[in-house]
């Protein structure tokens, strides 16, 4: 099977998921996997000899630039027509819907491509996404031809919508994500450092990440004398959470874009990463924390139950401040046996093993010849 990967974002999870979907095709036998990126993304600078943008797309780097870029959409189907056609890929996949999209769908159609939609959130989150953005994907749902979800209560949510027309989607996992290797191969088990416990909340810092809860719980934590040290670092709006996170005692805040060659050194630093969230589809700052041997604490909501619910790792709590600050201490007072990082499965093999299951779901909803088994971890 050939298969063409697409993702028009510039940075953030967007492209790195799709550079990673690409990389787990490519690791099963008999498969190849191709890329389709915009010019302006962040890896394909940063990882020149591991990324190869086989299709790529000029798109935006400015609101006027979108609007621009779909004006002149015409154009910028039939170059992708040309391209595609060149590939001749048996399916394509959308790693994470974007504003051009049904530019991309067109011209998929015009080629004669089927196209599957992996849907990260259902819903839109309070303060996340752009104007119209849940417009867009369900024009683009109702286009493709299969859907995949990443967790059971997205896939429960769509198949509420009618853009689904009675489908079901494919449930897929979301694997960790790569790290640069110096990095992570210098990295220790939590609190091998002997100082305080080491919180780091990561990731866009938007109203429904539980920031305002995050800040009266760690204040009822200082209040016991409990010590620790906590790094709130991302980009999001000014907001009264963050400047009361920030007075805390023990709290830094760093609102800014973290770019991802920083991201292995954040994670190497912390013990635990929080995710105090008030609502989530999945987390996949929350599955890198795993894979990089730190515990995770997460409220007991939406996808995150489902993903983090049964791991050892994880402890779950009630997405409320006495919820949250009663796990923390603890967590911190008495801390869970330290985990120990995987290195029989690499984060490819991860990649590869949803690769392979999620391929062969959509073959068999195509009506397409069986994927290959993955091929066994190595060691």
């Amino acid at each position: 099977m050939r298969v063409l990967v697409w993702q028009w974002g510039r940075r953030g999870a967007g492209p790195k998921i799709a550079v990673e979907l690409a990389k787990g095709i490519n690791v099963l036998p008999g498969q190849e996997a191709f890329l389709s990126l915009s010019s302006h993304a962040e890896i394909v600078r940063a990882e020149t000899q591991t990324v190869q943008n086989d299709i790529p797309v000029e798109t935006y780097t400015s609101l006027p630039g979108l609007v621009w870029r779909a004006v002149t959409g015409y154009a910028l189907v039939r170059s992708v027509v040309r391209a595609v056609r060149r590939i001749r890929p048996t399916v394509a996949i959308c790693a994470m819907p974007g504003p051009l999209d049904l530019l991309m769908v067109f011209a998929l159609r015009r080629a004669g491509v089927p196209v599957v939609v992996v849907v990260h959130d259902a819903q839109a989150h309070p303060g996340d996404g752009f104007p119209g953005q849940m417009v867009l994907q369900r024009l683009l749902v109702r286009s493709a031809d299969c859907v995949v979800a990443l967790t059971q209560h997205v896939a429960k949510i769509l198949a509420q919508q009618t853009c689904m027309r009675g489908r079901s989607a494919i449930v897929a996992y979301h694997p960790p994500f790569a790290f640069d290797a110096e990095e992570s191969a210098a990295w220790q088990p939590p609190l091998a450092h002997e100082g305080p416990m080491r919180l780091l909340v990561f990731g866009r810092l938007l109203p429904y990440k539980g920031l305002d809860l995050l800040a009266d719980a760690l204040t009822q934590v200082k209040g016991q004398q409990v010590a620790f040290d906590c790094h709130v670092v991302g980009k999001g709006p000014d907001a009264p959470w963050l400047e009361k996170l920030a007075a805390v005692p023990g709290v830094t805040v760093e609102n800014r874009w973290v770019p991802e060659g920083e991201i292995a050194r954040l994670l190497a630093w912390a013990d635990v990463l929080l995710l105090p969230y008030r609502e989530a589809s999945q987390s996949g700052v929350g599955a890198a924390a795993l894979a990089a041997g730190r515990w995770v604490l997460a409220t007991n909501v939406g996808g995150l139950t489902e993903q983090f619910g049964r791991n050892p790792q994880a402890r779950m709590c009630a997405p409320t401040v006495a919820g949250i600050s009663d796990a923390l201490t603890q967590f911190i007072l008495s801390p869970p046996p330290r985990p120990v990082i995987d290195t029989q499965t690499t984060v490819e093999d991860e990649w590869a093993t949803m690769a392979a299951a999620l391929l062969s779901d959509v073959s068999a909803q195509l009506g397409r010849p069986a994927v290959k088994p993955v091929p066994q971890t190595k060691s």
